[in-house]
């Protein structure tokens, strides 16, 4: 795949890397399909990555002090990066960055220190000093340019503790539109070996941030969510390390979501007509003030859906009747389209809000033989975005909004349960009874992630790696007559067993782990068959 050989060019020739010393990296948080980690710790934590954005192409290192501490590393990246222009273009490199230059001297490579302007093929960059040029920095990397930028968010969340760091840490108001976030959290050192392949772990799975602030934002004087009635929804699959979970029933299905994706948001509701709900007002509202930060700008509502205008018009901010616009600060629509997919993809990752609403029950009815994850119009714009609509159906009810800090700690998260399981298999730890309730849950939901069949994406690849995994080490129950299914873990491992088969880049290398006695039949190439269709 086209990834694993970007990674190849980028390691090329580096067998390990000491991360020893004092400089403590941030781990990084990587969502969509062009982000690809670089360098893992063995706690599964991503030290450096890359990705692509638009025409161009990004490197990020998790501190600062990298840029000079692995010259290999540059040397191959600056290659990597450089547009495909013919002659070799001048690498601008920040003025701080003096030590930098100074290593690159010995390069056959013009370079400049100075701040950041046009006429650049690569800038290199610090993640603190960019907050000014953020804007003119995406534009120059969508139009083919490329970007390398280390830093760490750590020290800078332990100074602005009340501050969203994922949204407000300078570096990620740059590199989130290629699917790279700086996070809070510290990465481990060590000297770790380069694999041959890019690097993937089982601990790596995991959600990205906290959303307990975003939670009370969202459901500020709510307390229930009133979807009776004849409106039939899908559920909701929230499966990337930014997206969450906000609207549930009792048996864990949901069917309201968000989500981060680059600079913007995502609000996905389960039935477009939730969206003009009088009964979902106070949450609507919320809903589209958190979408739109407090720029109080246009929000933008497909002609259709005029209860959504009604209903959105009482937050107080400029609803207008219209078509995707680029000037929009929100864009209200349903899932039935992807006729603008990558206008929408690129609105959001620079900033824009999202609320989509609509069902994939209708579609997959009515599309016998066509997979919802892939052939859907709205899992065409969600999919990269962490959400998906399902082909089942949700049926109305009165849904009590659970205590925020108890649904932050105990909700089921596709992520977060995948994450127990793994530890479960690979280190033997029990599972409390209420994760073994949501190991159907956790079986049905990696069986629509495979179905996603997204083998250009590291994130997707690295699933598959890790399912493939858990069926060689638990095995498939063989399931006879006699031996029926006992538990929840069984038709857990059956139901994703016949699905990692079916995407895995070596089915035979599977196929024993599923199907344990099979006999030693002959085989038999290059025969040919006749076949009669008489039946009579």
């Amino acid at each position: 795949m086209a990834r694993e050989q970007d990674y190849y060019t980028i390691m090329n020739g580096l067998q390990e890397l000491d991360f020893q010393g004092k400089s403590v990296p941030s781990d990084l948080v990587l969502i969509g399909e062009n982000a690809f980690p670089l360098a893992m710790n063995p706690r599964g934590q991503v030290l450096m990555a890359a990705s692509h954005y638009g025409q161009g192409r990004v490197v990020v290192l998790g501190h600062e002090e990298y840029l000079t501490r692995f010259p290999g590393l540059i040397e191959n990246a600056l290659m990597w990066l450089m547009p495909c222009t013919g002659d070799a273009g001048i690498v601008g490199i920040q003025k701080s960055l003096r030590s930098v230059a100074e290593n690159l001297n010995y390069c056959p490579i013009k370079t400049e220190l100075e701040d950041f302007r046009s006429g650049f093929a690569i800038y290199i960059t610090d993640a603190y000093s960019v907050e000014n040029c953020a804007k003119d920095l995406i534009a120059f990397v969508k139009a083919g340019g490329g970007l390398i930028m280390a830093g760490q968010a750590w020290s800078w969340a332990e100074a602005h503790p009340q501050e969203n760091t994922i949204k407000n840490f300078p570096g990620n108001k740059v590199c989130s539109v290629a699917g790279i976030y700086f996070s809070e959290h510290q990465g481990e050192l060590g000297i770790f070996p380069v694999p041959k392949q890019i690097p993937s772990s089982w601990l790596g799975v995991s959600i990205g941030k906290d959303f307990k602030d975003d939670l009370q934002f969202l459901l500020e004087g709510v307390s229930e969510f009133d979807v009776q009635g004849g409106a039939i929804a899908s559920e909701v699959m929230v499966h990337g390390p930014l997206a969450f979970p906000i609207a549930v029933t009792p048996a864990g299905k949901t069917f309201i979501a968000g989500a981060y994706y680059g600079q913007g948001r995502v609000i996905l509701l389960s039935h477009e007509g939730y969206m003009g709900r009088d009964s979902l007002s106070t949450f609507l509202i919320n809903a589209i003030k958190w979408l739109d930060e407090d720029r109080k700008g246009v929000i933008g509502i497909l002609p259709s859906l005029n209860g959504a205008h009604t209903v959105l018009s009482k937050s107080g901010l400029d609803c207008q009747l219209t078509g995707f616009r680029e000037d929009l600060s929100v864009y209200v629509c349903t899932s039935y389209s992807d006729a603008q997919c990558a206008e929408i993809q690129e609105f959001v990752a620079e900033g824009g809000g999202l609320m989509i609403g609509g069902h994939a029950w209708y579609w997959a009815q009515t599309h016998c033989g066509c997979n919802v994850m892939t052939d859907y119009p709205g899992n065409h714009i969600l999919n990269k975005m962490g959400l998906c609509l399902l082909g089942n159906t949700l049926g109305g009810g009165l849904y009590k909004v659970p205590e925020i800090e108890q649904s932050c700690k105990e909700g089921y998260h596709f992520r977060n349960m995948l994450h127990r399981f793994a530890e479960h298999v690979n280190l033997g730890q029990e599972l409390t009874n209420h994760e073994q309730s949501c190991l159907k849950q956790l079986g049905n939901d990696c069986a629509s992630y495979l179905r996603m069949r997204c083998h250009d994406s590291a994130a997707y690849t690295s699933m598959v790696a890790l399912l493939s995994d858990i069926v060689k080490e638990v095995g498939v129950p063989q399931v006879c007559s006699n031996c029926p299914v006992q538990s929840a873990k069984d038709h857990l491992m059956l139901h994703v067993g016949t699905e990692v088969y079916k995407v895995s880049p070596d089915p035979d290398a599977i196929l024993p782990y599923i199907i344990k006695d099979r006999p030693n039949l002959p085989t038999v190439s290059n025969a040919r068959v006749r076949i009669s269709a008489n039946t009579e």
